[in-house]
């Protein structure tokens, strides 16, 4: 059974930084492909990074340079550091993970990030 824990969401003013986490339970986190994912009120959920097993990283534009993933195989857990946060980056904030087979993909229950004054 694969479960995703995410944590570190909450409120923080604008330029202001957070770092979210997700565990992974389960035996096939070294293999797999990490991705957070965000859904802001009334708008589609987007994809923000990404993180291959070998540790390739890909960012949305508009997180580029101020978020950064990361990933601790011994602890299965993916990070997301985000800095600089500007109240449109205001979303549930979702981690994602997509197995070596590239055939089963696993979703956390998100976590709130609010940024406002």
């Amino acid at each position: 059974q694969v479960q995703l824990v995410e944590s570190g969401g909450g409120l923080v003013q604008p330029g202001g930084s957070l770092r979210l986490s997700c565990a992974v339970s389960g035996s096939i986190f070294s293999t797999a492909t990490m991705k957070w994912y965000r859904q802001a009120p009334g708008k589609q959920r987007e994809w923000v990074a990404h993180i291959s097993s070998g540790g390739v990283t890909i960012y949305a534009d508009s997180v580029k340079g101020r978020f950064t993933i990361s990933r601790d195989n011994a602890k299965k857990t993916v990070y997301l550091q985000m800095n600089s946060l500007k109240p449109e980056d205001t979303a549930v904030y979702y981690c994602n993970l997509l197995t070596a087979s590239g055939v089963n993909v696993y979703w956390g229950q998100g976590t709130q990030v609010t940024v406002s004054t």
